[in-house]
Order: C-alpha cells, then sequence, then structure tokens
C-alpha cells in the first residue's frame, strides 16, 4: 500500500535545503553572486527563497520595472542546478509608494496613520495598495511563470497586523452585516445591552481601540475574524495574480507564531503550508520543553493540509532578537532541522543566506558570515546537513499518520484571552496545551494538531485542553467520536462561551455535558502560591494511583453519570471530584477538573493511550528527554529518534528490523544517542 504524497514540486522531488537569499542587496558587487552560487554548491543547498524584499530593487519608481538583475540570478541558477520559490515582494513597499499614496499605509488601533516603515505597515483594504500589488505580481508571473529555475511561489512575507483606517471600518461593517444581516441579530449576539451599548446604526460600530470600545468580546472577536479574512482575501488576491501564467506552480506564504491570524484560514487557497520556526534553544539545563514546543508547531502547520510543509525560515546559528540569542551547541542544528523533517516537513531553509552589512538584521545568523567564507562553524554545520538530506531524500513526500489529534483553536485562543476572570494573572492556555501534547510526544505517540472545524473521524483519541469557546455543533462531533467508540479527554474551562463569546445556558460545560456526564458548578482560581490535590481512587479503571499536586484552576463538579476517578485532597471542596470518566456508547470521556503536573500527565496519558489503542513509534520504553517520530510511504516506515535531554541515552529497539537510513547498517538491540543525538531508521511496515 503506498501512501507517499505527490512531491512539492516535480522539478526537485528530493529534500528541499537553502535560505532566503537577498542578492538584490549586492548589486553593486557582481563578484558576490558567484561566490554566493559557488558556495551554495558546497553548501548542498539546492533551493532559494528570492526577491522576498525587492519591491525597491524591482521597480525603483512607479511604472520603471527592472527585472535584469532578477533575470541574471536565475540563469546563474539554472546553469548550476538551484532552483528558486520567487517571492512576490508585498511584505515590504518602496517609499515612492507610501509616498504617492499615503492610504496603503496603516491606521493604527489609536486611528493615527503610521509613517513609512517597517515591514507589514500596510493596508489589506487599500485600493490602491492591491493595484499596485497586482501589477507586480502580473509581471512577475508574465516573466518567470515558465522559468525552469522556479519551483514555486513565495506569496509575499509573514502575513500580520492590522488596519483601522476608514477603509477597513467600512469593510468590517460591511463583513458584519453579511454576517448578522440585522442590527437585532448583531446586538444579540455580541449582548450589547449590557453597559446600554447597543447599536442603532452600522455607523456606529467601531472596531475595539483603546480610547473606545474594547468590552465587547462579541464585537473582539468579530475583529479578529474579519481581520483574518481580510488578510485571506489579500493573499488570495496576490495568488490570483501570479496562477494564472503558470497553474502547475504550487503556491505558499511562509506563516509564524503570530496570534492575531487565524492561520488554519490561509490553507484552503495554498498549494503547501510553510512556516518559519525560531526556538529558543538551550535557554534551559536540557531543551525538553522547546523541543516538545516546537514539535507541536511543527505538527500543527502539517496538519492544516495533511500532507508535507516547508520550513520556510529557520537560523543556521542564533537569531539576533530574542532575548538572548543563543549559539547552537555542537550537534544542535542536524537535531533541530531533522526535527522537522521527522514532524513533515520536506524542507530545511535558513534565515539568511549572506548576512545583511547594514539595518536591523545584519547580526542575525546566516549561513555565511560577514567574513564571507566557508571556514566557520556554522557553515560546515550547514553542509554536512546538506549531506544528510540528501541520503535521505526518499522521505520527501511521505506522511505522518496519526491516530492521535489535540485540538487548538484560534478563536478559542482569542476568547480564553479576552475573558475577564476566573484568573487574570494567567491562564496559561497555550502552556497548558503543549503540557498535554508532551505527554504524548515523550512516548513517541505522534499527534495531530486539529481545530474544531476539522473531521474527527480518522481519531481513536482527541484531547480537548481548555476548550472554553465551544460551539454546539463542536459538541455534537465530540459526541459522536465517543459514542463510535473513541477516546475523548477534556480539562477545566471548558464549554463556557459560544461562538460569539455568549455565556452557555444551562450549565457547563454547556454543548459537553452531556459527553462527559459532569456539570461544573463553580471554579476556584488560586493565587501564584497555592496548590491542591488530586488523590486517585482505589481500584480506579486507570489502573493509577498515588496523590498529584494541582494548581491555577479547580472546578467544583457534580456527576450526572460520570464516575469519580479521583478527588481533591485539599480546601472546602476535598474528597469532591476531581477527575472523572463517563461511558457513552462505545467510547469513553475523561475530564480534569484542575490543571495537574507532568509527572500526572505523563502518567495518565500512558494509561488512556494504551486504552485507545494507540500505538506508539516504537514499542519501547523511551528515556527522558528521548523521542520517537515516524513518516511512512506505506511500504517503509522511517523512524526518528532523538535525544533533547542534557545526557546521552540507549533506546532498546522493539525487535523489528531497523537500518540505519544514512549508512545502510542493521541496528544493533540497543541505540546509543549522545547529547544532541539523533538516528533515522527505515523499516518494513506492517500495514501492507
Amino acid at each position: 500500500m503506498t501512501i507517499v504524497n505527490a512531491p512539492i514540486s516535480p522539478k526537485l522531488p528530493v529534500l528541499m535545503h537553502g535560505a532566503d537569499y537577498n542578492p538584490d542587496q549586492w548589486l553593486h558587487d557582481p563578484a558576490v553572486l558567484e561566490e554566493d552560487i559557488r558556495l551554495m554548491k558546497l553548501a548542498g543547498c539546492n533551493v532559494m527563497a528570492i526577491g522576498i524584499f525587492s519591491w525597491a530593487a524591482l521597480e525603483p519608481a512607479e511604472g520603471e520595472f527592472r527585472f535584469e538583475w532578477l533575470d541574471h540570478v536565475l540563469e546563474r541558477f539554472c546553469n548550476n542546478g538551484i532552483y528558486a520559490w520567487l517571492a512576490t515582494p508585498s511584505g515590504a513597499r518602496p517609499a515612492w509608494l507610501s509616498d504617492s499614496y499615503p492610504e496603503v499605509l496603516r491606521v493604527a488601533p489609536n486611528r493615527v496613520r503610521n509613517l513609512y516603515g517597517g515591514r507589514h505597515n500596510h493596508c489589506f483594504t487599500s485600493p490602491a495598495y492591491r493595484e499596485k500589488v497586482a501589477i507586480m505580481n502580473r509581471k512577475l508571473a508574465e516573466r518567470y511563470g515558465a522559468h525552469p529555475a522556479v519551483v514555486g511561489w513565495h506569496i509575499s512575507n509573514e502575513y500580520g497586523g492590522e488596519c483601522h483606517c476608514e477603509l477597513c471600518q467600512d469593510a468590517f461593517r460591511n463583513w458584519l452585516k453579511r454576517e448578522y444581516r440585522t442590527l437585532d441579530a448583531l446586538n444579540l449576539a455580541w449582548w450589547t445591552s449590557f453597559w446600554s451599548h447597543t447599536y442603532t446604526d452600522w455607523q456606529q460600530i467601531e472596531s475595539p481601540a483603546p480610547h473606545g470600545e474594547r468590552m465587547v468580546h462579541g464585537l473582539n472577536l468579530d475583529w479578529r475574524r474579519f481581520v483574518t479574512e481580510q488578510t485571506v482575501a489579500f493573499c488570495k488576491h496576490e495568488i490570483d495574480a501570479v496562477k494564472w501564467a503558470n497553474p502547475d506552480l504550487p503556491v505558499t506564504t511562509n506563516m509564524y507564531t503570530l496570534e492575531s491570524l487565524d492561520y488554519r484560514r490561509f490553507a484552503p487557497i495554498l498549494d503547501v503550508i510553510s512556516w518559519d520556526a525560531y526556538p529558543d534553544w538551550h535557554k534551559e539545563q536540557d531543551n525538553v520543553k522547546v523541543a516538545a514546543t516546537f514539535a507541536f508547531m511543527h505538527d500543527m502547520f502539517r496538519s492544516m493540509l495533511r500532507k508535507p510543509f516547508l520550513l520556510m525560515e529557520s537560523t543556521p546559528s542564533m537569531t539576533n532578537w530574542q532575548a538572548v540569542s543563543k549559539l547552537k551547541k555542537p550537534g544542535m542544528h542536524r537535531l533541530s532541522s531533522l526535527q522537522a523533517i521527522a514532524h513533515g516537513s520536506d524542507s530545511i531553509q535558513y534565515f539568511q543566506w549572506r548576512k545583511s552589512r547594514g539595518s536591523s538584521e545584519k547580526l542575525h545568523g546566516a549561513v555565511v558570515d560577514h567574513a564571507g567564507h566557508e571556514h566557520t562553524r556554522v557553515f560546515r554545520d550547514v553542509a554536512e546537513l546538506g549531506g544528510t538530506l540528501a541520503d535521505l531524500s526518499e522521505i520527501a513526500g511521505s506522511l505522518t499518520p496519526s491516530e492521535t489529534a489535540i485540538l487548538f483553536d484560534w478563536e478559542n485562543r482569542w476568547a480564553v484571552k479576552d475573558a475577564k476572570g476566573p484568573r487574570n494573572a494567567g491562564l496559561h492556555y497555550e502552556e497548558t496545551v503543549h503540557d498535554h501534547y508532551r505527554a504524548l510526544w515523550q512516548q513517541g505517540i505522534p499527534v495531530d494538531v486539529i481545530g474544531s472545524e476539522d473531521d474527527f473521524s480518522p481519531y481513536k483519541l482527541i484531547i480537548a485542553p481548555m476548550l472554553y469557546l465551544c460551539r454546539e455543533e463542536t459538541g455534537r462531533k465530540l459526541e459522536a467520536l465517543v459514542e463510535r467508540g473513541g477516546l475523548l479527554v477534556v480539562t477545566y474551562w471548558s464549554g463556557i462561551v459560544d461562538e460569539h463569546d455568549r455565556c452557555h445556558l444551562g450549565g457547563f460545560p454547556g454543548p459537553l455535558r452531556k459527553t462527559l456526564g459532569i456539570w461544573a458548578e463553580e471554579i476556584d482560581a488560586l493565587q501564584d502560591h497555592e496548590r491542591n490535590g488530586l488523590t486517585l481512587l482505589e481500584g480506579n479503571p486507570l489502573g493509577l494511583s498515588g496523590r498529584y499536586e494541582s494548581r491555577e484552576l479547580c472546578e467544583l463538579i457534580h456527576l450526572e453519570g460520570a464516575e469519580a476517578l479521583g478527588c481533591y485532597t485539599d480546601d472546602f471542596y476535598a474528597k469532591r471530584p476531581a477527575l472523572t470518566r463517563n461511558c457513552l456508547g462505545l467510547g469513553k470521556a475523561y475530564y480534569m477538573a484542575t490543571r495537574l503536573g507532568d509527572d500526572f500527565l505523563l502518567a495518565f496519558y500512558r494509561a488512556v493511550s494504551a486504552q485507545a489503542g494507540v500505538a506508539r513509534v516504537i514499542d519501547t520504553e523511551l528515556p527522558a528527554g528521548v523521542t520517537a517520530q515516524q513518516r511512512t510511504n506505506g511500504s517503509s516506515e522511517y523512524i526518528f529518534l532523538m535525544n533533547f535531554s542534557d545526557k546521552s541515552a540507549e533506546v532498546p529497539l522493539d525487535g523489528q528490523t531497523y537500518v540505519d537510513l544514512e549508512t545502510g547498517e542493521a541496528a544493533g538491540a540497543v541505540v546509543p544517542l549522545p547529547v544532541n543525538g539523533i538516528r533515522v531508521f527505515k523499516r518494513e511496515t506492517s500495514l501492507h
């Protein structure tokens, strides 16, 4: 059985390796390009992202286009077996554009128009900006759409931010009219009768502002939805201006970890997902939490289209913008890069190829340092990885199957952070999600990171931490999952509000109440120094025992069909249920009424994943800080063993035959892993 995906580009059906390349910064010195070509080949780089911030070089004055330098670069690429992700340069506009068309500059939430400068300092609603972007994109498409060196379109760069100009205000009001049709429906959805904020005319509605309305949570939520839709529409406008010239060229836009945009909304208009990852390695004694967090991010972006993605930016050494910009220690470049491959990336790309000589990122890490040659530790690391990626190229296009998923919704994230109470000192939504994910990651259990609107049917186990915003439809889908035999895990602070950020009536957890078999009457917010505890009841079906510490939030729940597996140890609600299980149909739903620590989560998910019949990548006990990940093409499985601890480790294998994909040698019964060590094996699948 073959389940390999088609290659991202048939021109380059291997693992891609390259960087953001900015030859427009070096047009004054033609020798730089020739040296860069030599170094790219030496580093095993086969593709560059080019033209990302080149608008001023391509159109130095309105209507005056200069493509000769880009012609020359792509010709040299073509002659040397190097390919290009050709970018549309809308991420930063030239000064003449802002000068001639001031409406393109963004207006901040305080209603003051920005001065020229920065990157995404432009209004996505502006007709003038859309027109100028379309002209540039069409000219690029006409000239390069069939160029043999171009493997795809890199649309803009890290879309983000918002504009509050009058054009955007009018567009927002029109969006609301389409969504609600009448002011009565809008007022009811936003519950504007609170504080007598009822709207009687569409023109009264303004976007959230520091000197205006910020306390109507439905408005805040809809504004964020509108900003996402307006940005997606702008991205689609860019894609339409290039795609016509060669529909076979794939399009992507590089995403970042921004909270402001719901990136899942971009997926339907893209051929491949790409994102930019900048972990803060070596922040702690070991790198386990950082590694698990970025594994989660890789899985989230991979899950958007459920096929290989591109790591479009990473740093080969250090950043210049983190609080402490650490160098990568020996082995970390290889380990962190192959971690992305393990979780579904078909590329390792860097920001940047050659360090800029001036401006804000002149000290940001790059493959080629200011020294300008290959005799550096970083260049050697990159070149060695280039050789490794060539050895592993049969992995390209293979998929990452998972029987487990975690729900992580942007809308829920926005709503949780907008809530007033119960713990304004911090509900720690993202950290909570990462804690639950890490308990699976530590066992080598593959995980998809999905949204509420995704299909739940492929999964045996779904985890929904702090599903505060829960639509009725989501509740029905989770109920159906359990009834057909799936396992569901939900935590405190779930099922509180609907899609308009209005509280569910009839008792929390709202649409999940029947599925979970509990009613949450109250929630106690603990001070940072306060602790409670969970004690497991004897003979519970998970086979767990002992006492575990809990913190931050403790819900006081009543059983409505569920059974208690554990109770609180302290305070006036001691001995009340804190961990429950409800049997519904063929499946089971677990509820954690309080925030529990890593020790409990690891033990809990060992038991629950076994109950769900969820397979680990390797049927073995992994040492602390070591994880395993898998990709497969249906006939072969590619197994990655990774050591993120601060100690060397040994991993006992499970009796299957493992062959090192780089050396071709069979593995022994135990695989040694040094600090920052990684091994990639191939084994025959049991699925065919």
